[in-house]
């Protein structure tokens, strides 16, 4: 008689509210497997950079609009003698132009990912991390000609005080992630090459990188514009 009981119960549907509770259940299952993780995880990622590199650049807003002395004249700060004659951000021009060319490079790669063309994937990306460290080195020899002129980030002859901090902190930071997406970079480009992804038959990994540089290529468009046009 139990073991009837027993039968007779679970052959007993469910209730409608359980019901409903399991299909919501298995329809966010499945739009969990249609998400990838690795690109959920780096938006997080960029969404965070994003709230970091907003405070810097407000905080140096509100920080310049606040001071007393006069704010260096970015023209003549950032200015390069070629030919016995001072051009101004001639230096940061070249930079941005190299910066944002490595974005429509990274976008190619991006695209030859799709269509599993391996050998330009890796090209492209190779060309993306030569341009980046191209920049990065520009930006090297843009500290060194300020450091040279006496620019520290707790001084600077040229008018604020406050301006060798903000532009050292500001401009490394983002220097930084172009580092870092470089090796990422170099590193995916490699793997590309020796056919790992077409082993795994997913090229996500490319995508992820693309979207990691084309951040990096965005913020620095700000960066232009609030510090060197300002």
């Amino acid at each position: 008689m139990s073991q009837m009981l027993s039968t007779n119960a679970q052959a007993k549907p469910a209730p409608s509210g359980q019901r409903d509770i399991a299909g919501d259940w298995s329809s966010d299952q499945e739009v969990f497997k249609a998400t990838h993780w690795g690109k959920a995880m780096m938006w997080i990622f960029l969404l965070s950079d994003t709230f970091i590199f907003s405070c810097f650049l407000t905080s140096y807003m509100t920080m310049r609009s606040s001071v007393t002395e006069p704010w260096p004249n970015a023209s003549e700060v950032f200015a390069l003698t070629i030919a016995g004659q001072a051009i101004p951000l001639i230096l940061i021009a070249i930079m941005t132009f190299v910066l944002i060319s490595s974005s429509g490079t990274m976008a190619m790669a991006v695209n030859f990912g799709y269509r599993r063309d391996r050998r330009k994937t890796a090209l492209l990306m190779l060309v993306t991390a030569l341009l980046g460290a191209t920049f990065v080195g520009m930006q090297a020899f843009e500290w060194t000609k300020l450091i040279h002129e006496g620019v520290r980030p707790w001084g600077n002859p040229m008018g604020a005080a406050q301006f060798g901090a903000s532009f050292f902190m500001i401009t490394g930071f983002h220097g930084l992630h172009v580092s870092a997406g470089v090796i990422m970079l170099l590193i995916i480009a490699s793997k590309v090459a020796r056919g790992h992804y077409d082993a795994r038959g997913d090229y996500s990994a490319v995508e992820i990188a693309g979207l990691y540089w084309h951040f990096v290529d965005l913020v620095w468009v700000f960066i232009f514009a609030f510090f060197y046009l300002w």
